[in-house]
């Protein structure tokens, strides 16, 4: 029997393989399970849902981009440090970058406004990490500007990223990393 921690991991991947053949919102949960040898029952008692497994795989990447930078990281200009640390988000996800695309997608949908509320929340948050693990440490009004500012940069390079994906290019990234450096230059100011 699995240790929960690795049932969630295994519900997560396999999920996201699903994914990658038929399309985020084809994915059952009762195909996971059975691809697992496990029960609906099991795939309930680690999420409540499929989108639970979504926000999970998120969390990991979340969870790559705060891990601890490299020992030169605070000499680094600010828009170089911007740039390493959403890029890490970006590249976690680089084995399913399209699917994660599908997601956020699909949680945009007209017929799923109980997700635009949370995706808003989940979005700063996502920024409020990114200017720490930045080590952007402004406070007041400047912070302010900034977490608009970047979160309009994420959502452009959002676009970039399935772009990448598109083009088999999710782990060199080319057209995010562009974004990311033109759209980050101001933190150096």
């Amino acid at each position: 029997m699995d240790h929960p921690d690795q049932l969630r991991d295994r519900t997560i991947d396999m999920a996201m393989a699903l994914a990658a053949e038929q399309g985020w919102h084809d994915v059952s949960l009762n195909t996971v399970a059975e691809r697992l040898g496990i029960t609906l029952a099991d795939i309930a008692a680690e999420f409540r849902d499929r989108d639970a497994i979504a926000d999970a795989w998120f969390t990991r990447a979340l969870a790559a981009m705060l891990a601890p930078p490299p020992v030169q990281f605070g000499d680094l200009p600010a828009s170089a440090r911007a740039e390493m640390m959403i890029l890490r988000w970006f590249r976690a996800q680089s084995a399913h970058a399209r699917v994660a695309g599908q997601i956020l997608l699909t949680r945009l949908w007209p017929s799923h406004p109980h997700h635009w509320l949370p995706m808003v929340f989940s979005l700063s948050r996502l920024v409020h990490w990114w200017l720490d693990a930045a080590r952007i440490e402004h406070t007041g009004l400047r912070r302010m500007a900034e977490e608009v500012r970047l979160t309009a940069l994420l959502l452009r390079a959002i676009t970039a990223w399935q772009a990448d994906a598109r083009a088999g290019e999710a782990d060199a990234l080319p057209r995010t990393a562009n974004v990311l450096r033109r759209g980050s230059a101001w933190l150096d100011r």
